[in-house]
């Protein structure tokens, strides 16, 4: 039993809401046990110059952490992201571009926007799985509104963590076990549990590749259940917008 109460193989309580800003429709507030963010898409006409004129979009993201989101605060990165703050949002981005096809998505930019309120360990994971969210409430958004004729969406992506914590397997990790983890691992999935990226790191101690396996089950038994729980959201918004837009 770990310190919050969880089995080793538990994550903590996963919480989406597609309705948090009333303003911004393509938004949802997203939280995995104490760590919460707000995660917002934007449509964007045309692309970055060097993909101009092939007939593809992009996705792109960016990502941030408020100045008290954490125990000390933190300044405001003004003139210059920090290369943890670079890091953090390719990796989102790459992780939402591998779930769709951009030929589908025509000449159009969708940037997400990843914003943490409260950090206790798993932000970037939790910006994969709520950016997810965004991304497709922005592109039901254009299905219904018939600026899209094709899901570009091939199936979803979302992230956790794993790692070995005082010799013992635990997944979704909170900022007390990540920061006294022997091997701390980020695993980005497809719902096909298809790999996208894979981020582990020893810390004082080597692992093995049986460890390395065991611990790449841990994810995979995992994300069904964040899969299920963004498919929820998903579903909960778009029924709502149907009374609004019609049917698809």
């Amino acid at each position: 039993m770990r310190a919050d109460g969880r089995t080793r193989d538990v994550t903590r309580d996963l919480r989406i809401d597609p309705f948090f800003l009333d303003k911004i429709s393509h938004s949802v507030k997203v939280s995995m046990g104490s760590t919460v963010m707000v995660c917002c898409a934007t449509l964007e006409k045309g692309v970055p110059n060097w993909i101009k004129g092939q007939g593809r979009g992009w996705v792109t993201a960016e990502y941030g952490m408020l100045p008290r989101s954490s125990n000390e605060r933190i300044k405001r990165e003004r003139s210059s992201l920090s290369g943890r703050t670079q890091e953090i949002q390719r990796l989102i981005g790459r992780s939402l571009r591998a779930c769709v096809d951009l030929r589908k998505l025509g000449e159009r930019q969708i940037i997400v926007d990843c914003d943490v309120i409260q950090a206790d360990g798993g932000t970037r994971t939790l910006g994969i799985t709520g950016g997810f969210v965004a991304l497709s409430l922005l592109v039901n958004d254009m299905l219904l509104r018939r600026e899209l004729y094709e899901n570009p969406i091939m199936e979803n992506v979302a992230a956790v963590s794993v790692g070995i914590v005082d010799g013992e397997y635990c997944v979704d990790l909170n900022y007390e076990e990540d920061s006294s983890a022997g091997v701390d691992m980020n695993v980005v999935l497809t719902s096909s549990l298809s790999l996208v990226e894979v981020q582990g790191t020893a810390e004082g101690q080597t692992f093995s590749r049986d460890e390395l396996v065991k611990l790449l089950g841990f994810a995979e038994n995992a994300v069904p259940q964040i899969f299920d729980c963004q498919n929820e959201a998903v579903s909960a918004w778009v029924d709502a917008r149907r009374k609004e837009y019609g049917s698809f």
